[in-house]
């Protein structure tokens, strides 16, 4: 299987540039293919792009997504039987639509063994509200179908800037990524991971507490398993052979309990404290909780910012969470955000027990908040985001 990325992006956004870092950096090994496409008659690019031994299909006559759809199905087979490549990367005209170009893809799926990979969209951030505005429809339509979006040249640019640059693109598409942190200041895996979605919060943050309620619902079953045996104990007080193979699988099972807990703890997966009285399932019967998803029973709220937070109102948020319900029944939040001194806070709570600490700077400022009846535009008030 073949992977197809698209890395769309305006004139002069800065496409080839995020692709060389991605060529340099996340990339190595694969066995890769460049298919570029520039408006006009000659491939400015191409030969910056051969430097770094990557073979390029130049299609300079016309567009991918216009006259050229028929043509480029035919390079693409052209370049599958030729090279049998891990990965395609499209890069499609700066006044390309691509939407047109997806299609194109899409329509390639049912006849070879190829997939639709990331669909990139490269957006300078200095110029982005002029762009939309002179360009509309087709700059707007590089945004509104992209899974990422990747602003470029933040490093040059203020906070309120990109806060402002990052909101026009989430009120076209709220669903996608949006990398806000300068590019020097991440790998190539950490940009990868975002633009093929496996680095996605709130999901793991769901499967992290789904993880613990099947603890809960593990854990619980031994109560009640034994609980039972030693009622059948008590009224088969002769069978001596059953009592020792009873405190056998419990001296086994509690050595598994504690070893279980202890990697859980290494591994950075919180466990339910019992001792402050604090549960995962404190709102539901045990006897059927271990039946529901994380997602079928508890809301969640999400949030991707460039927003530069004061240390302090990370702690406060953290504080309310653990300690009131003035924000709903909070069981776990979790995030990685920019901070005023120039660092990174990364913070987790879990049950009523939380922590803050530093990290390494992320693709953009990203937190996630899970509970029951939880509210969100006083949350979002919390964090200053509204």
């Amino acid at each position: 299987m073949t992977k197809i990325d698209i890395i769309s992006g305006f004139l002069g956004a800065g496409k080839t540039t995020f692709i060389k870092k991605l060529l340099e950096e996340a990339f190595a090994g694969e066995k890769l293919v460049l298919i570029e496409n520039e408006f006009g008659e000659v491939g400015v690019d191409g030969g910056f792009l051969k430097d770094a031994g990557i073979e390029i299909t130049e299609m300079n006559s016309g567009c991918i997504c216009c006259t050229l759809v028929g043509d480029f199905a035919k390079s693409l087979n052209e370049v599958m039987e030729k090279f049998h490549p891990d990965r395609i990367i499209i890069e499609p005209s700066g006044v390309g639509k691509l939407s047109d170009v997806m299609t194109s893809v899409i329509d390639m799926e049912k006849e070879a063994d190829v997939k639709l990979n990331a669909l990139v969209t490269v957006v300078n951030s200095l110029k982005a509200s002029k762009q939309m505005k002179a360009f509309g429809e087709f700059f707007n339509n590089q945004i509104e179908h992209a899974t990422t979006v990747v602003l470029s040249r933040t490093q040059n640019a203020t906070p309120e800037q990109v806060e402002f640059c990052t909101t026009q693109i989430q009120n076209l598409n709220p669903k996608a990524v949006v990398i806000t942190t300068p590019w020097d200041d991440l790998t190539g895996a950490q940009i990868l991971a975002a633009i093929e979605g496996k680095d996605n919060l709130e999901m793991k943050a769901l499967a992290e507490l789904h993880h613990h309620e099947e603890e809960e619902a593990h854990e619980h079953e031994h109560h009640h398993h034994d609980r039972d045996h030693e009622e059948h104990e008590h009224h088969h007080h002769d069978h001596e052979h059953e009592e020792h193979e009873h405190h056998h699988h419990d001296h086994d099972h509690e050595e598994h309990e504690h070893h279980h807990h202890d990697h859980d703890h290494e591994e950075g997966h919180e466990h339910c404290d019992h001792e402050h009285g604090h549960c995962c399932c404190h709102d539901h019967d045990h006897e059927h909780h271990h039946h529901h998803h994380a997602d079928d029973v508890f809301a969640t709220w999400g949030k991707e910012t460039p927003h530069v937070f004061e240390r302090a109102t990370i702690e406060m948020a953290m504080k309310a969470f653990a300690e009131t319900e003035d924000f709903g029944t909070v069981i776990r939040s979790k995030g990685m955000v920019p901070c005023t001194d120039g660092t990174w806070i990364y913070f987790d709570l879990v049950d009523g027990e939380y922590e803050l600490r530093s990290g390494d700077p992320d693709y953009t400022g990203r937190l996630v908040v899970i509970g029951a009846d939880i509210k969100e535009a006083e949350i979002e008030k919390l964090f200053g985001l509204a």
